[in-house]
């Protein structure tokens, strides 16, 4: 399968994109009243959005990474063909 360049633009951007959002979506849902209960433990919220987080983030790397990966193929084969 081929990944044109600007597509694998995109997909590298939308994983770091993902990875910032998300990471600062963390840092709210720790510091949310709602995460927590009245004893400290946390509440239903913070579990459901702690596994839609660690969900994001693993898709957003897995995205990311495909990016790279792409992005990388289109630069070699410009280079051999450069060398042609």
């Amino acid at each position: 399968m081929r990944i044109s360049r600007g597509t694998a633009v995109f997909l590298l951007l939308f994983g770091v994109w993902s990875w910032i959002i998300w990471i600062t979506f963390a840092k709210n849902l720790w510091a949310s009243d709602q995460s927590w209960s009245v004893d400290g433990s946390p509440t239903a919220y913070f579990i459901v959005h702690a596994v839609l987080t660690v969900v994001s983030f693993v898709l957003g790397t897995i995205i990311g990474i495909l990016g790279w990966r792409a992005l990388r193929s289109t630069r070699s084969k410009e280079r051999s063909s450069d060398d042609s």
